[in-house]
């Protein structure tokens, strides 16, 4: 061991000062002395380094280090790298590891804007730190936080020297103009941001806006929904990887959304009525669907198989998993039952930057997409196919046998039935009831037809020889 690593791993008081960060981000006790074990080989790894000296890119050589090693496993990578974690943020506090000390939102994987929160005026910054304490108080998900927020952001940079007190009705309308006019964004682009400004001022500020209905509108263009035949899903369903082959039948079967199979939790498969419930959907709404009885045994298989897994998770002394607004104060014991757990989890546990806990989240969404569409290139289809083309195409398969609009506007989710409308264009076929004459009689039309058949083909194929050439 250095001499310069060695003060700081025999020095009990910065120690001690670790174990109080590990106490309020509510480690388990048992687990103090093995992230002290980590932290303590970090230090001896990075030697003669001084901790505050450390970047990003040391962290990821000590963790690639210990993923090399065969006889450390998946779940003590994960710990050591939450250990370093509570290091760095929560007791050195480096900005690199503190966002909201030094990084850049753009840095960030959620935050994609064009401005910095720093770069704004401070009472601009308090602006935006109050809507975001208010957008977590009235529990908005995750991402609508992140949106909103965003939003906001590019909002007050468009009005840098104003106040927030200053600013009302004909700025957002200037706003929404300006993104309609000069950035050109699609239609839903300037809804959501039109939705966050009026919760910026309405709810978070308490001042209303008022009728500024007369702002430049984003063009939406007239778009049908890609949907697959019978025989297209088929082949998709065929051509899929096996391990998700069950994911893109409830896609299909149960028309959830690729957000909804993921999150999908154990307790809200009701097998005894043929039933999912799906839980927080879109715009907060809970609403059940069917449950395909080709999925039922696959499922089960599915579930048992996450139970073990999370058996094997409580005896490394994990187990808990992640639970909405404040369900986890509400009932303790909730994150440790095998009837909250994901139907598909994860494969690997990780670490929750917001708990400071090691836990196994749901699977990964972007895996859905890849093996979606790998599928659709292995069965060669022509059309664009997404996970969200599974449920396009069982809104349409409904409707074509001859379920009523209602009942597949509740199954789908749909707040109006307007939204739902949008499939019977696909099922009508609209102009495609009428025959091109060169196909439609027989007779004289069947003649045509052959005759500029065999004038294409005598077009494209190349001359034969003249007999004389012979």
């Amino acid at each position: 061991m250095s001499e310069v690593s060695q003060p700081l791993v025999l020095d009990p008081t910065f120690w001690k000062a670790y174990e109080g960060c590990l106490m309020r981000l509510r480690i388990l006790p048992a687990h103090y002395k093995w992230y002290k074990k980590w932290c303590k080989e970090f230090v001896v790894f990075i030697a003669p380094r001084e901790l505050t000296d450390c970047l990003p890119k040391h962290v990821s050589e000590y963790l690639e280090s210990l993923r090399s090693n065969p006889e450390i496993k998946d779940w003590q990578c994960a710990q050591a790298r939450s250990a370093l974690w509570c290091l760095f943020h929560d007791l050195l506090a480096l900005p690199w590891a503190n966002p909201e000390k030094g990084r850049s939102p753009s840095t960030t994987s959620c935050w994609k804007s064009p401005s910095s929160v720093s770069r704004l005026s401070s009472e601009h910054q308090a602006t935006l730190r109050k809507l975001k304490s208010t957008l977590v108080g009235r529990q908005y998900s995750k991402r609508t936080i992140a949106a909103y927020h965003d939003w906001g952001m590019r909002f007050l940079a468009f009005y840098p020297k104003r106040r927030i007190a200053d600013l009302d009705a004909s700025s957002v309308k200037a706003y929404l103009t300006a993104l309609a006019e000069d950035h050109q964004v699609a239609v839903n682009t300037q809804k959501q941001a039109l939705n966050a400004l009026v919760f910026l001022f309405q709810e978070s500020e308490g001042r209303s806006l008022g009728d500024f209905s007369d702002f430049t509108r984003a063009r939406k263009p007239i778009k049908v929904p890609v949907v697959l035949s019978r025989e297209e899903v088929s082949a998709l369903l065929r051509a899929i990887s096996p391990s998700f082959a069950l994911i893109g039948s409830l896609l299909y079967g149960a028309g959830m959304r690729l957000m909804e199979v993921t999150r999908l939790r154990i307790k809200d498969v009701d097998f005894a009525h043929g039933q999912i419930l799906v839980r927080d959907g879109k715009g907060h709404k809970d609403r059940v669907t069917v449950l395909p009885e080709i999925c039922r045994e696959p499922l089960e298989r599915q579930i048992e198989e996450a139970r073990r897994i999370h058996a094997e998770d409580l005896g490394r002394g994990y187990g808990d998993v992640w639970l909405p607004a404040a369900l986890g104060k509400k009932y303790p014991g909730a994150g440790t039952d095998w009837r909250w757990q994901y139907v598909f989890p994860a494969s690997r546990i990780s670490f929750d930057p917001e708990s400071g806990r090691i836990r196994r989240h749901h699977l990964d969404e972007s895996a859905i997409q890849k093996a979606v569409r790998d599928a659709a290139l292995k069965a060669g289809l022509s059309k664009t196919v997404t996970p969200h083309t599974l449920r396009h195409s069982f809104a349409t398969h409904l409707l074509e046998s001859g379920y009523d609009i209602r009942t597949v506007q509740e199954l789908l989710g749909h707040s109006d039935v307007s939204t739902t409308m949008i499939y019977t264009h696909v099922m009508n076929r609209p102009g495609l009831a009428v025959k091109s004459p060169v196909d439609a009689g027989r007779g004289g039309q069947l003649a045509l037809a052959q005759e500029i058949s065999c004038r294409i083909i005598q077009d494209i194929s190349p001359p034969l020889p003249d007999r004389a050439d012979l």
